[in-house]
Parts: structure tokens; sequence; C-alpha cells
């Protein structure tokens, strides 16, 4: 491109990208408007459920040309709106994604916190249809208020933006693979479907390679994955062990560690960060092993199905139910 005309085309694009925010809000403002009317005619008595269907019909009879009106989504803009009325702190939000994006989150999330951790979500994000879909099967806002818990004394006591890049369980069912499984098998299906593996694990990692080469002394060593993440401006070193965790696994993480805050990290960056990828872990043995640890580790265990929300959703109301006992 010819660069005497950059600064234009960045303009335009920029214009065009403020439009189409612009046209959005503007559409969510109308659909809200829509089923509050809606709403208050049925709540006062002046229209019955039949009426909706009365109103689609003549939009669609009289009306030809305005599109996106039936009797269904007449009543998803009710719903819409009796979702939200009480909570005026997530008006903005609301606006800032696309009506598809805010149907799939009112009409499958239930509590108000989860669906303000995927508005939030998707906006930060900028998940696509499939991706937020993806993240709401996946449990995401279950695990990330479960998870969290399996951090060594290091990371426990740094801030928040350092535990909420990390969970306590990682989801791979895109991977399709077959158990038993080899860490290579693993290692290469995570490598192949990168842009589904970064979904996972949030958008600010960067990847910088596979089997990354250490060097100390004159032996050579291998990191499974290395990761930057932009955020935490730090290094994050991935190893992966297709058993259940041993405390011996750490050493070698350590090691890793050490060796990247040495060699690799960079004045102005962050020490360096390691997850170690298991498939399965005793809670109890990880928290004996990571008590006394001085490095800033995490031990996460993954899966190769998609979980079950209701067993999930049990787990977080245990949880919540623990901490109120604890109060």
């Amino acid at each position: 491109m010819d660069k005497r005309f950059a600064d234009i085309v960045r303009l335009i694009r920029k214009s065009r990208v403020n439009a189409i925010k612009a046209v959005n809000a503007e559409l969510i403002n109308l659909y809200w408007s829509v089923g509050e009317y809606i709403s208050k005619k049925i709540e006062q008595s002046e229209w019955g459920d039949s009426v909706v269907s009365d109103l689609a019909m003549h939009i669609r009879k009289n009306e030809p040309d305005i599109k996106g009106f039936s009797d269904k989504n007449l009543w998803r803009m009710k719903q819409f709106y009796e979702t939200y009325k009480d909570f005026p702190e997530l008006s903005t939000l609301l606006r800032e994604i696309s009506w598809s994006h805010n149907l799939a989150i009112f009409s499958r999330c239930k509590a108000v916190e989860e669906r303000e951790f995927y508005l939030k979500l998707s906006n930060q994000e900028k998940y696509s249809f499939r991706e937020l879909e993806r993240q709401i099967s996946a449990g995401l806002f279950e695990r990330t208020v479960i998870g969290n818990t399996k951090l060594s004394t290091v990371l426990r006591e740094s801030n928040s933006s350092v535990t909420n890049a990390f969970k306590d369980s990682y989801v791979f069912e895109f991977l399709n693979l077959s158990d038993p499984h080899s860490e290579n098998d693993l290692q290469r299906g995570l490598v192949n479907q990168m842009k589904d593996f970064i979904l996972e694990l949030g958008k600010d990692f960067l990847f910088m390679g596979d089997e990354y080469k250490l060097q100390v002394g004159n032996s050579d060593f291998y990191i499974d994955l290395l990761f930057y993440h932009r955020g935490l401006q730090c290094l994050v070193a991935f190893e992966l062990k297709s058993d259940k965790f041993r405390p011996d696994h750490l050493g070698q993480l350590n090691f890793y560690l050490e060796a990247l805050d040495r060699d690799v990290r960079k004045q102005n960056e962050n020490p360096s960060i390691g997850v170690l990828l298991c498939k399965d872990k005793d809670n109890e043995v990880v928290e004996y092993a990571l008590s006394r640890s001085l490095s800033p580790t995490m031990v996460s265990e993954y899966k190769t199905q998609l979980p079950d929300k209701k067993i999930l959703q049990q787990k977080l109301h245990e949880l919540f139910d623990n901490n109120l006992g604890n109060d």
C-alpha cells in the first residue's frame, strides 16, 4: 500500500467501525423500546398474549420492508427488556455488542453475575458469535469463579489481574483426542488448533513456539509451549502431562522459569509464570506441593470433552454456600 495514503485509509476504517457501532447501539435501543412497550402493555392488562401475534402479522402485511419482527422475536425483545430493566449499570455493555450476542447471553445465562461476565468478556475479547456460544457451553463463567484456587503462594499473593488470567481447568474438546493419548498427541493437537487454543486461554496470549529451546551450560532443554501475555507483560511456559499430577513435575517447570528469567526475559518484562497442565490431579496433593513453592506456578487440569454445566453450577453453589458459612 502507498504510504502516502495510509492516514486516509485509517480514517476511513475508523469511521466505518464507529458507524457500525452507532447503528448497532441504535438497533439495541429500538429492541429495548419495543420490548418495554410490549411488557408494559401486558403488565397493565391492556394487551393479551395474542396481541403480540397480531402485531407481528400487522407488520408483516402492512410494512413488508420491515424485517425481524416476527412474534418470536417480539417476545425475545420483551424478555430482553425484562431481564435487564432492573440493572441500569449494564446498559452501556448491552449496546456494545450485537443483538445475536445479547440474545445468546440473556437466553442462556440465568444469573445476573453470569450475564455481566459474558457481556464484559464479549466486548473485551471481541468474540464472534460462535466463540461466545462455545464459551457459554464450556462453562467459562463457572470455571473462572471456581478456579484460581490451585496457585503457588507467589501467585496467590499477586494482584487479581495475574490470577484472573489463568484457569483451574481447561477444556480442549476441539482436539477430539481419544483416551489414552500421549503428551505428543496433546502438544501436536494444541499447536495445530492454535486458534481454538488461544480462545480457551484468552486472546491476550501470544504464541511464541513449541519445543522452545533453552540452553543451560552444555545442555539443551525444551519447553512444551511458550507464550507471551500482553496484559501481564510476561512469558508463560506451559508444560503438558498426559497423566495425573505428581509433585516432581514442578521441579522441571521451576527450572524452566529460572532459565527464562535469566536468559530470555527482557528488562521491561515481569517474571515468567509457569502452568503445569495435567490430565488429572488430586487437589490435596497439589495444595501440599504448592504451599511452600516460591516460584510463580500453577497446576491446572485439562478435559477433552465439554463439561456438564449442571455439575459446574452445583460446584459453584457449594462454593458460595461454603463462603457464606465462613462469614
